[in-house]
């Protein structure tokens, strides 16, 4: 008898101890996010105007939609390559790769899978700031050979000499990025003044990188559903859940992005819709079922998954038909005559003193949550111009970071749902 309630006893003990061990593996934590337009940015300009800064993100917002596309359509085995999408994100992110570690400011891409960064030895590679990585120089470096499933992951790779596995990822701009997928310590730099560090985790060593990349940043940091994006790698140390708060471009603080508890939201005005399963896994497709503005609706394509939401581009891109229905409304709800944009940047602008008090609130409808957008997320000043902020595609809608300012959202890969909850992100 009293053999057995010891044993029970060890055996409760025992299961705490396991569970207290599998607790010590969650990681709960947040890190600095910074706009490349920020003053904290190395891409800062001082002598762009406002304009300036947002013709710039409005090419970018426009080629990055290029790409989705390219990748979104349906192409046979012969005609898949990974895509590269350079300079491809607003927001910058500082990681530490090997032992000893190493800084790298890197791209965070929620439109990407791949962690990659340039490396020593390196056949042609664009020009950065910092110093290549030089794997020689780790003690936990270890190139991965070609039968792991993260390479057989990649859409495009092949073994190596030594049965190592190797990528290509490119696109028809001639930017591209080839090298060894290995695995590597990557660290983080939590905003509570700690490093967080995760062993083993699979990045991409680029021997051969060139392109429209800029010497500002050493490499990107793949956000995205995809198996080889950071988030998945780390899925269970962070519980499938990682979330943003981000701030205005003009801000001169950086953003959070938050993984594991620290990200989850737990305020009484959150929203969620479902995250849709469709090709490629990179992408976070919602469904957007209209925007209405008063009693006015314009109604989206009927079909699941017709938009993606992304941090990475500017504006709000609205596939031709619905940005159509859309542009109606607001000319009508506005009241006043449209005026171009001399700079050919925005299709929509109208006389800054002809509207002042009359611009109107958005609402988003996804399936289970409509977003409010007040004018702030929606429409920009410039000068004596005031410009709607959502911009036609011929065929792909895009969620962009400007309607997402000042909301905490928050992505579920486990319940596959994204929830939205309005926040002042400067309090937070």
């Amino acid at each position: 008898m009293i053999k057995s309630i010891i044993f029970v006893l060890v055996f409760i003990l025992f299961s705490f101890w396991i569970q207290s061990q599998a607790e010590t593996k969650r990681s709960s934590f947040s890190v600095d996010l910074t706009h490349r337009d920020s003053i904290l940015s190395p891409f800062y300009n001082h002598s762009l105007t406002p304009l300036e800064v947002l013709r710039n993100a409005v090419l970018r917002s426009h080629t990055r939609i290029n790409l989705f596309q390219y990748s979104s359509l349906d192409l046979n085995e012969e005609e898949i390559e990974s895509v590269v999408i350079p300079n491809g994100g607003d927001y910058l992110m500082k990681i530490y790769v090997g032992s000893p570690p190493v800084e790298v400011l890197a791209i965070a891409d929620t439109g990407s899978d791949l962690i990659w960064i340039q490396c020593t030895p390196c056949d042609q590679c664009y020009k950065q700031d910092a110093p290549l990585f030089n794997p020689s120089k780790s003690s936990t470096y270890k190139e991965l050979s070609c039968a792991t499933k993260l390479c057989q992951a990649l859409p495009k790779s092949m073994c190596g000499s030594t049965q190592e596995c190797k990528y290509s990822y490119s696109y028809g701009d001639r930017s591209y990025t080839i090298g060894i997928l290995s695995s590597e310590t990557i660290g983080l730099d939590s905003s509570n003044g700690e490093q967080v560090s995760f062993p083993a985790s699979a990045f991409g060593c680029g021997h051969r990188n060139n392109g429209t990349f800029t010497r500002h940043v050493a490499g990107l940091v793949g956000l995205g559903g995809g198996p080889l994006s950071l988030v998945s790698q780390l899925a269970d140390q962070i519980e499938n859940k990682f979330s943003y708060c981000l701030l205005p471009m003009s801000s001169s603080t950086n953003s959070k992005l938050r993984f594991g508890q620290a990200a989850i939201l737990s305020r009484s005005e959150v929203v969620s819709t479902p995250i849709i399963s469709k090709s490629p896994p990179t992408f976070y497709f919602l469904t957007l079922e209209g925007i209405s503005i008063g009693g006015k609706i314009a109604k989206a394509p009927q079909s699941q998954g017709n938009i993606v939401i992304d941090s990475g581009t500017t504006l709000t891109l609205l596939q031709s038909n619905l940005y159509n229905q859309l542009e109606a409304i607001v000319k009508e709800a506005i009241g006043v005559n449209p005026v171009a944009d001399p700079s050919g940047t925005l299709d929509l602008c109208f006389q800054a003193e002809s509207v002042r008090s009359k611009l109107p609130e958005m609402v988003f409808h996804f399936t289970g949550a409509d977003i409010h957008l007040p004018p702030l997320n929606t429409f920009a000043k410039f000068d004596n111009l005031v410009c709607m902020l959502i911009a036609p595609s011929e065929e792909f809608s895009i969620f962009g970071n400007l309607a997402q300012v000042n909301f905490q959202v928050e992505y579920d890969l486990q319940q596959k749902k994204v929830s939205f909850a309005p926040t002042d992100c400067t309090a937070v």
